[in-house]
């Protein structure tokens, strides 16, 4: 078995980070966290948005977040695919940001809510052309028993895309999750890793300095 305690789990250097210099608002301090990390990781975008089904059973993947601020924090999938429906049955949900080159992570959770109709729209025709194919493909997370029926698909899909270019599907939503909570961990070699949580109350945002 492979040791899982060999590897190291941030780089020599660590930036620092003072709560007390904070911004009011978290959307703030995410997107100047955001605009660092991408000068250090790759995609640091991705975010693992976590559901829950109709069970109560947990589910989380990898998306990419398309936009933070005031109005929540956006991403976007088929209301058809697995965390549409559950979004829809239940929709509070959590997103997970983890920059290992800077030691740094995001935590957000919070309700959701689905964007109007037309800005889907705009986040589907900004895909690149392989992304809305894949879309209009469908069936995402069913059983494919016949890979055949894949190539299949993506060829009518591909199809549909070129005579339709300004069309998106009607399942295609952008969500928005607005946060209740949103909390900022900076790793430290000695362990004392500083954590910042802001939570949400009826007059603004509370910032709450939390034990590593």
């Amino acid at each position: 078995m492979v040791s899982l305690r060999g590897w190291a789990s941030f780089p020599a250097e660590l930036p620092g980070f003072d709560p007390d210099l904070a911004s009011d608002a978290p959307e703030d301090l995410f997107l100047t966290w955001l605009t660092e990390a991408g000068e250090h990781v790759l995609a640091p975008h991705a975010v693992t948005l976590s559901t829950v089904d109709e069970d109560g059973a947990p589910d989380a993947r990898v998306v990419i977040l398309k936009d933070v601020g005031p109005a929540g924090w956006a991403v976007a999938t088929s209301a058809e695919s697995p965390k549409g429906r559950q979004l829809t049955e239940n929709p509070r949900a959590a997103l997970t940001f983890f920059w290992p080159g800077r030691g740094r992570q995001v935590r957000v959770r919070g309700t959701v809510t689905p964007a109007p109709r037309e800005a889907s729209d705009e986040d589907f025709l900004a895909r690149p052309p392989a992304s809305r194919v894949e879309a209009f493909i469908g069936h995402q997370s069913e059983v494919l028993t016949d890979p055949e029926k894949l190539t299949e698909a993506s060829a009518a899909a591909e199809r549909w895309v070129e005579e339709n270019p300004d069309a998106a599907p009607e399942t295609w939503t952008r969500y928005l999750i607005v946060p209740t909570v949103v909390e900022f961990w900076q790793a430290s070699h000695d362990r004392r890793h500083v954590r910042l949580r802001y939570r949400r109350e009826d007059e603004g945002w509370t910032r709450e300095r939390l034990w590593p």
